[in-house]
């Protein structure tokens, strides 16, 4: 693949000659992207060349457009407490890795990068609880402690091997993001919930479910890795947005003031 040699100071993932953004507008995608790694890094990459291709097609400059502004609550689609209970059912009745990744991601609330880069050896035990250590987003290490049941599933499906990738991708090496996903979507459907489940659509419904389950906000900011409490606070306005509707408060109200005397 050919590069320009006047933006060889760039990553080669921004300057290919095909690329739809100008010199000027490359620098600060490099910017931007400066502050990320991993598979972070190459989502976003592959986001803002996309929008590029489509303000190109527009004859619209990148540079120019305003970004729209983010929703104040979460719209990623999520399991309630009784789907997400039928999920880990049907994950546990099939392969041993199945139940070890649902288990993982759904009662950790994993972003799928962290359960997948995971290690064998990065499983530990400390003060009496089974750990793992993970890398966060940004590359900070931290050390999180695992429940009983995501422990035996675990230990279920690494079996007699002591080193390596936790999760094993089907020719043995680790397992991709892509396979999750698709492991995700089967065992989603032979569970019988009609919703479009993605990995972290389990990092949202263990953030919820821990809301619900009266967790406090910190607690749960702490445990999604959120590094700002707005984040965190999104998922919680659009729980309370129903469960906690004035309807609800309203109706009782009106309901005691129109019982017979």
């Amino acid at each position: 693949m050919a590069y320009e040699h006047t933006t060889n100071f760039l990553p080669a993932e921004i300057v290919r000659l095909d690329d739809p953004l100008l010199v000027s507008e490359r620098v600060a995608v490099a910017a931007f992207l400066a502050g990320y790694s991993g598979s972070t890094r190459v989502s976003y990459t592959t986001d803002l060349r996309l929008f590029a291709e489509w303000c190109r097609d527009r004859d619209l400059n990148a540079a120019n457009i305003r970004r729209p502004k983010v929703p104040d609550e979460s719209r990623t689609l999520g399991l309630d407490r009784n789907e997400l209970g039928a999920l880990l059912v049907q994950a546990g009745l099939g392969d041993l890795r199945d139940g070890a990744l649902i288990t993982l991601l759904a009662l950790n609330g994993l972003r799928i990068s962290e359960a997948l880069n995971a290690d064998i050896d990065d499983l530990s035990t400390e003060r009496g609880h089974r750990t793992l250590a993970i890398v966060r987003k940004g590359g900070k290490h931290v050390t999180v402690p695992i429940a009983p049941r995501t422990g035996r599933a675990l230990d279920l499906y690494i079996g007699e091997r002591t080193s390596g990738p936790i999760f094993l991708g089907v020719e043995g090496g680790r397992m991709d993001r892509y396979c999750a996903d698709r492991m995700v979507k089967r065992l989603t459907k032979k569970a019988g919930i009609n919703k479009r489940i993605s990995p972290h659509s389990l990092r949202h419904s263990f953030i919820t479910a821990a809301l619900d389950a009266g967790v406090p906000l910190r607690d749960v900011q702490e445990a999604a890795s959120h590094a700002d409490p707005r984040t965190t606070m999104r998922y919680d306005r659009a729980r309370r947005s129903l469960d906690r509707h004035a309807t609800y408060i309203v109706s009782t109200f009106i309901a005691g003031a129109t019982r017979p005397g």
